[in-house]
């Protein structure tokens, strides 16, 4: 599984939607948040449509694309979440980004997004038509510049400051057309989903929903949906985009109160579930050998995975310094890796909502 840190380039989407009939087809952008799952904007998936696919790494040596269907269209925030119908043998797994808010200051933040906008358009030689002319083909755009967080406070998004595409010779056109969709980045975490070009701003500017609103945008579902599925955290454990680093691994729970609703345990339940060494029944028995056993007395037992470690981390909570005992053993045991990280951030976000 590849670690999150930030944009790859191997999880950029392009999104091929089919219209019905002979209905011209649209292009979009988007980014591979799970194993299965691809953030988009809503507005580039919207109907009537036919089909629509999603194609990585085109014309390298690892490409590869599948048929998607709509798990989420949330129009009131501009995104959709895509779910891979049949995922391709050998494809890599990935680990959920991790999510940042923007600070109402004044401040402005380096960041970066790509996609497959329309300027990129290019004729190959490699790609004839059937009368023997050049076919085309949409190259990535790795745009990258500022956002002046206060700017576009009433539309409630953010600007981007890129640098701007050649005059374009279809002036109805934008040539941004086909960058909706792309994730926005700073300092390593995602802060946002292009939503438009608007043409009165000028060509280097583009505008991005905002992650930190979708809280209050979507519904309770929509938003169990992108958590689930997306990794996007409760609303209290959005991190800032101003902190570059993250969350700091290793942070004590000790403090946690004892009585945590569900809803606040799931991101760390959901994170610690997907550790291979708790996947594994002896690997499950050797972390309880190792940690205080009051806990593998008196922790329910559940033949799921989820609830029988959402069990143990209820019961960790009643017995003063055990959870901080678990995951440290998880860390020795299951080393450095992508599913400890996560681990890590998810703690590190508890223990930040009750210091």
């Amino acid at each position: 599984m590849s670690e999150p840190g930030g944009l790859e380039a191997a999880r950029v989407a392009e999104i091929l939607v089919e219209r019905p009939g002979q209905g011209r087809g649209r292009r979009g952008s988007g980014y591979r948040v799970g194993d299965r799952h691809v953030l988009t904007a809503a507005h580039v998936v919207e109907g009537p449509v036919a089909s629509v696919r999603v194609r990585f790494d085109a014309d390298l040596p690892g490409e590869w694309s599948a048929g998607v269907r709509v798990v989420l269209f949330a129009e009131a925030a501009d995104v959709a979440l895509l779910e891979i119908t049949a995922l391709p043998a050998g494809v890599a797994r990935v680990a959920c980004p991790r999510y940042a808010a923007v600070p109402e200051s004044d401040v402005v933040l380096p960041v970066s997004a790509m996609g497959f906008p329309r300027f990129k358009l290019r004729d190959s030689s490699m790609r004839l038509l059937d009368d023997g002319a050049p076919g085309q083909y949409r190259d990535s755009c790795h745009a990258s510049g500022t956002v002046s967080v206060l700017s576009n406070r009433r539309e409630g998004t953010l600007e981007l400051a890129v640098l701007a595409p050649r005059a374009d010779p279809e002036p109805e056109r934008s040539p941004w057309e086909g960058m909706s969709g792309a994730v926005v980045w700073s300092g390593g975490a995602v802060i946002g989903v292009i939503s438009a070009h608007h043409r009165s701003d000028g060509l280097g500017r583009l505008a991005a929903g905002r992650v930190e609103h979708w809280y209050d945008a979507l519904t309770p579902a929509e938003l169990e949906r992108l958590h689930l599925d997306a990794g996007l955290p409760p609303r209290g454990g959005l991190s800032s985009a101003g902190d570059t680093q993250g969350p700091a691994a290793g942070a004590s729970l000790v403090d946690l109160p004892a009585d945590l609703p569900l809803r606040e345990l799931l991101g760390l339940v959901d994170a610690l579930a997907d550790v291979p060494v708790l996947g594994d029944p002896n690997g499950l028995g050797t972390v309880l050998s190792s940690i205080d056993a009051v806990i593998a007395a008196n922790r329910p037992r559940d033949s799921r995975l989820r609830m029988d470690i959402y069990g143990i981390v209820r019961t960790c909570l009643r017995y003063r310094g055990t959870l901080d005992q678990l995951l440290e053993t998880v860390r020795l045991l299951e080393g450095k890796s992508a599913e400890v990280d996560r681990v890590d951030r998810e703690a590190a976000q508890l223990a930040k909502r009750y210091s």
